[in-house]
């Protein structure tokens, strides 16, 4: 172990667990999301000894965010959130990894995992 790191803000109480992290293509960002707090957090990698440092948490607007992928142009996040039947999309910002929410949420039944499959 290099390093643990906290994922909840620390005013945060209530009943938590950790779901899906994903590593962005530049090897600069580490996205994690919490179920309870349903919210995504995004790391900062330093490139010099791996640790990392959080540099954002924002909320999934939905409840119990599992599973979630950044599509293969990098540009966006798309999260699943499970027990509000919703996919939310994030613009992810190339230069700092920091993510903001587009209000562009569609009704899927309890979605867990999120996935781009290429087009034929």
């Amino acid at each position: 172990v290099i390093q643990a790191a906290e994922t909840l803000p620390s005013d945060f109480s209530g009943e938590n667990t950790g779901a899906e992290i994903v590593l962005d293509r530049s090897g600069k960002y580490l996205y994690t999301s919490n179920r309870g707090n349903d919210s995504l957090q995004v790391f900062a990698i330093d490139p010099g000894n791996g640790t990392i440092r959080r540099i954002q948490i924002i909320s999934t607007g939905g409840k119990t965010p599992r599973g979630f992928s950044i599509d293969p142009t990098g540009r966006f996040l798309l999260a699943g959130n499970q027990d509000s039947n919703q996919l939310a999309i994030f613009k992810v910002n190339a230069e700092t990894g920091e993510l903001s929410d587009t209000g562009q949420k569609f009704d899927v039944p309890s979605p867990v995992d999120v996935l781009f499959v290429p087009a034929k």
